[in-house]
């Protein structure tokens, strides 16, 4: 199950991310304006956002496996018609868009399959796991993406992401067991049907937290490609690989940082000292940028190690104090609002960049995990 949550969200992962690698294709060789570009590159993402918490209503009703199967096949089918018509900005944003919409089935869906067949003491090593997917879904676009574009055209690019979001689809049909939950009379006598939200004030604070601290995440995802080919000229296939490796080390980061909170017996605590980290690492990659430093290349590693290390501490947390019968909507609220702040990161930060560069991009990414750092709740109870 754990192995065919990875694949589920890596899937997704390669998908959303895909876009992004598009940017050099259609900035160099189309002439189109990096904003243009950032708004195909959202595409995905504004997607996700208009539906992960219907996708989370809709697991929690009818389980884990057939949210997996449907959502995948869609969005292969809407990415091998964006690939099909790509030579229209209209009709790629569109079909991207709706992929985006379909692809988001993964998200909640995958992530409580984890949560249901791990217990506590383990749950934060294997939710890493589950949660590098989304790091190797980037190393695998990358490492295919930009070259094929370069050589073949977006059609062929986006073939890549069409055939694993197909493959995951038929996996996930075939192989998923939805995870066991205790009956709606059991769990309402144990309290697990009533609205973690009300009262409380944990979960509210944990999305806004990951809200903010997906921002320098997602604008090293989008444009360090970029950066790597014009500002450090380096060739696409040695951007890509660079890229590839990072987001390789980005995966481990975050299995590390789950057997971590499994270790200390905490979520919270972890998550903020990531945030800090985030906050130094992406100020060291500014200034180092500005002066022309090759050490700026090393930080901007270290930077897509850190700023991924988050995501599988608070999407642990959520699903642990939601419980069976929340966690799809907790979830799904979790992720719209980190897409909700991702969809308007690549428009923004090309817009910063174009005409401040990127090491003011980088200066104001760096600012915004300092200021959520001091928002991280204590743990609760149910946490643990």
């Amino acid at each position: 199950m754990l192995g065919l949550g990875v694949l589920a969200q890596a899937a997704g992962g390669v998908f959303a991310n895909a876009p992004a690698f598009l940017i050099p294709t259609l900035h160099d060789a189309q002439g189109m304006s990096l904003a243009r570009a950032g708004l195909i590159a959202a595409a995905p993402t504004v997607g996700f956002l208009v539906s992960l918490f219907a996708w989370g209503v809709v697991v929690d009703r009818i389980g884990e496996r057939r949210v997996l199967a449907i959502g995948l096949g869609a969005a292969a089918l809407a990415t091998a018609a964006a690939a099909a018509l790509s030579a229209s900005f209209l009709t790629l944003g569109v079909f991207l868009f709706l992929g985006g919409v379909a692809a988001s089935s993964a998200n909640a869906a995958s992530g409580r399959v984890v949560v249901g067949w791990f217990p506590p003491h383990r749950r934060g090593f294997a939710m890493g796991v589950r949660q590098m997917a989304l790091p190797l879904g980037v190393a695998v676009a990358a490492l295919t993406v930009p070259n094929l574009a370069a050589d073949h055209g977006i059609g062929w690019a986006l073939a890549v992401p069409a055939i694993i979001c197909a493959v995951a689809a038929l996996a996930c049909l075939v192989f998923v067991v939805d995870p066991p939950r205790p009956s709606r009379a059991a769990a309402s006598s144990q309290g697990l049907l009533a609205n973690p939200y009300r009262n409380q004030s944990v979960l509210w604070r944990i999305h806004s937290v990951s809200a903010v601290l997906v921002v320098p995440q997602y604008l090293v995802w989008t444009f360090v490609p970029v950066w790597l080919i014009t500002d450090q000229h380096w060739s696409a296939a040695s951007a890509g690989i660079l890229i590839t490796a990072t987001q390789l080390l980005g995966a481990l980061g975050r299995i590390g940082a789950g057997i971590w909170s499994d270790r200390v017996g905490s979520r919270m605590g972890p998550l903020r000292t990531v945030a800090v980290a985030a906050a130094l690492s992406m100020a060291a990659l500014a200034i180092t940028d500005w002066l022309d430093s090759p050490i700026s290349v090393a930080l901007m590693v270290v930077a897509s190690v850190i700023t991924v290390a988050d995501n599988g501490l608070a999407f642990t947390a959520v699903a642990e104090i939601a419980g069976p019968y929340w966690s799809g909507r907790a979830l799904g609220a979790q992720n719209t609002g980190q897409f909700l702040v991702a969809a308007f990161v690549p428009p923004v930060f090309g817009a910063v960049i174009g005409t401040l560069g990127f090491p003011a991009a980088f200066a104001l990414a760096a600012a915004l995990p300092l200021a959520a750092a001091p928002l991280v709740p204590a743990d609760p109870p149910t946490s643990t």
